[in-house]
């Protein structure tokens, strides 16, 4: 049996009505789609760590997430493994000319723009309707950073941008002022809301950067956990506690730290 074969099995029998496993039963697509953005998580965990056996054993319980999907699809008529993974496959070559297009297409080389247009196109025909929003397909369930990148470059790619970093950096300064306007007038919605605008100008700026702004800020969050845990460390060795530190105090652990790591 293929290995692909046996996972199958493995999850239809964990689904069987009759001998399969209570937990598993009790699933449904919404209540399994968390594990699945979990799993996703410690996919990218384990390429940024370079640990290839944790990467294969990742993959293997996102793969699982997929059977999971599928087998719960097929129980109620609607798809199964096999058609996922057939779409896929006709979506891939639809999507790449240049490597299984005609002579023509492949000698051509791949164009600029092609893949956005060839979705846009898809986007049409599974829509049924001649004009479709280009911000469509943009899944709302994407963490917020990386949904304002894909919103903003969805913008862009009819004209709706600035057209350089200056003028990025002239919206967040708007922005700042008005959030400081917010703050001044004391209702908490307008400072959550202006703080919002910042934050997404600060996207497209990381995008006009050519910069992955969730990617930046998990590295921010890693190089602050790194430098707060020697401060910790620090203060520790000096028979100190934090809290007990004037801010002073704690700017001075806190350039060592950085010097440190």
């Amino acid at each position: 049996m293929k290995p692909i074969e046996k996972l199958l099995e493995v999850m239809a029998k964990l689904r069987d009505k009759e001998a399969g496993c209570p937990w598993d039963l009790q699933q449904d697509f919404s209540t399994i789609a968390p594990y699945t953005i979990e799993e996703a998580y410690e996919v990218a965990d384990a390429i940024s760590r370079g640990d290839m056996d944790s990467l294969r054993d990742e993959l293997g319980d996102l793969l699982f997430q997929v059977a999971f999907y599928s087998q719960m699809a097929a129980e109620q008529g609607s798809f199964d493994f096999g058609e996922v993974a057939e779409g896929i496959c006709e979506k891939m070559i639809r999507r790449h000319p240049h490597v299984f297009g005609s002579d023509q297409e492949r000698a051509a080389g791949p164009a600029k723009g092609a893949w956005e247009q060839i979705k846009a196109a898809e986007r049409t025909q599974k829509s049924g309707r001649d004009r479709n929003s280009a911000l469509d397909g943009v899944a709302i369930a994407l963490p917020a950073l990386m949904r304002a990148e894909k919103l903003g470059k969805r913008a862009s790619s009819v004209g709706f941008d600035w057209p350089n970093t200056q003028g990025v950096r002239a919206k967040i300064a708007e922005e700042l002022a008005e959030l400081s306007a917010a703050e001044c007038g004391g209702q908490q919605q307008d400072v959550e809301e202006e703080l919002g605008d910042l934050l997404f100008a600060v996207v497209n700026l990381a995008r006009h950067l050519k910069v992955d702004p969730e990617q930046a800020l998990t590295d921010a969050n890693l190089k602050f956990d790194r430098r707060f845990r020697v401060m910790e460390a620090d203060a520790n060795n000096k028979n100190v506690k934090l809290a007990n530190l004037d801010i002073d105090g704690l700017e001075a652990l806190w350039q060592d730290a950085k010097k440190k790591s």
